[in-house]
């Protein structure tokens, strides 16, 4: 799941070897985390109530979520964040279509805000064999959401291997794009920037991709390789070449066994800030690397008082200025299981949210394409890892507790 598929991971996989275009190896879906036992949370220390953290908000009651992507729209959808389910809902305003009672695990995507009411949400058509959503992301454009849906491969049932594909959907009308319809692995976190000025015109053709985004300027990002091993970083630019011209992005040599997740395109477009990881879940690096075939990464140093590498990076623009936001864990575990509203938890015993500035140069050697501004400046003591809000008032969290958190 963007990025966060486990809390954990599958303790058996089986592996089958399946065609999908040519022969591949397939993995039986294990990428879905195993649901955690609800908790009892009579905790006097527990808390709504503004703190020196700022206010943390409880999204979906006390259940467990995954890829938390905060909004984007702080027009439509201010104070709020995006968020995949399980087979449990605990919300508060919904419509009659958004039943949290018939609930399937990844069912839906939905958007609720600092009230837990939903404002936004999809539902998967199961009419068309859809079985589940998987790695939903906010663009970088506020109207369009990235996310895998999942079907049953070559005509099976939701209960066996499943096959994914890439689209995006427009929130104002709930339309979709298929980037790639099927041959995607599950844990291929996709991300998609949109040129900021496209404006979509009434009578454009929506199976292209101009009539469907109002431009040409649309990028892609998604990691290929094998389920529980996505290795690489494939880019797409459909103002040159589209999916004929795709290219996979250089790793760093030193690094060619570890898994790729969430690459995060830049403001502009030009960039990617990702995690590579082992397979074992429990060591992490972020990087920055340039869009191009020739594109060196570069890794973000761990500095003085940092706790860990950098998790779940992200990119925040504020006044022309250009950040990275990212988590820091205390644990070598890249999940967080713990209410982040006890205030014991609230000193960074748990880990923490970091920004810092960049710079970047397109076409630069790989010596000079970062320049980092200052020092890390923590965000918060507590670790958030689903991005800050382009207002710069919210991050947000989740995975076996989410919360959105509005700084002071």
């Amino acid at each position: 799941m963007k990025m966060m598929y486990s809390f954990l991971y599958c303790i058996l996989m089986k592996k089958l070897l399946l065609p999908i275009g040519l022969l591949a190896l397939t993995l039986v879906a294990c990428y879905t985390p195993e649901p955690f036992s609800a908790e009892a949370s009579d905790d006097s220390s527990k808390t709504n109530k503004p703190s020196e953290i700022g206010k943390l908000f409880s999204v979906n009651g006390d259940l467990q979520i995954c890829n938390p992507s905060v909004s984007q729209d702080t027009v439509n959808f201010p104070a709020s964040m995006l968020w995949l389910n399980f087979s449990k809902i605990k919300v508060n305003d919904h419509d009659a279509d958004f039943s949290v009672t018939d609930v399937k695990q990844h069912d839906r995507l939905t958007v609720s805000d600092t009230a837990n009411n939903v404002k936004w949400y999809l539902m998967i058509d199961k009419d068309k064999g859809e079985c589940q959503f998987q790695d939903p992301e906010w663009s970088t454009h506020p109207d369009f959401i990235v996310s895998l849906r999942g079907q049953g491969l070559n005509g099976g049932s939701c209960g066996g291997v499943l096959d994914y594909g890439i689209f995006a959907v427009r929130t104002s009308d709930k339309k979709k794009f298929w980037f790639i319809e099927k041959g995607i692995i599950e844990q291929a976190t996709p991300h998609v920037w949109v040129d900021p000025a496209a404006k979509v015109e009434d009578d454009g053709d929506e199976t292209t991709v101009e009539g469907f985004f109002g431009t040409k300027n649309v990028r892609l990002t998604y990691a290929d390789g094998t389920d529980g091993n996505p290795q690489n970083i494939v880019f797409v630019d459909f103002a040159n070449g589209g999916i004929s011209k795709a290219i996979k992005l250089k790793k760093p040599a030193d690094r060619s066994n570890w898994k790729v997740e969430s690459p995060m395109i830049s403001p502009d477009g030009n960039f990617v800030v990702y995690n590579l990881m082992t397979k074992s879940e429990d060591s992490w690096e972020a990087y920055i690397q340039e869009l191009s075939k020739d594109g060196e990464a570069v890794k973000i140093p761990f500095t003085k008082g940092m706790k860990s590498d950098p998790a779940q990076p992200h990119w925040f623009e504020s006044d022309g200025r250009l950040f990275v936001v990212w988590t820091e864990f205390t644990q070598t575990s890249y999940y967080n299981k713990i209410h982040l509203d006890n205030a014991s938890a609230q000193d960074g015993s748990a880990g923490r949210t970091v920004m810092r500035e960049v710079r970047l140069k397109t076409g630069a050697s790989k010596s000079e394409l970062v320049e980092w501004v200052d020092d890390n400046v923590e965000l918060a003591p507590v670790p958030m890892i689903g991005g800050r809000s382009p207002d710069g008032k919210f991050l947000s969290t989740g995975y076996k507790y989410a919360y959105l958190l509005k700084l002071p």
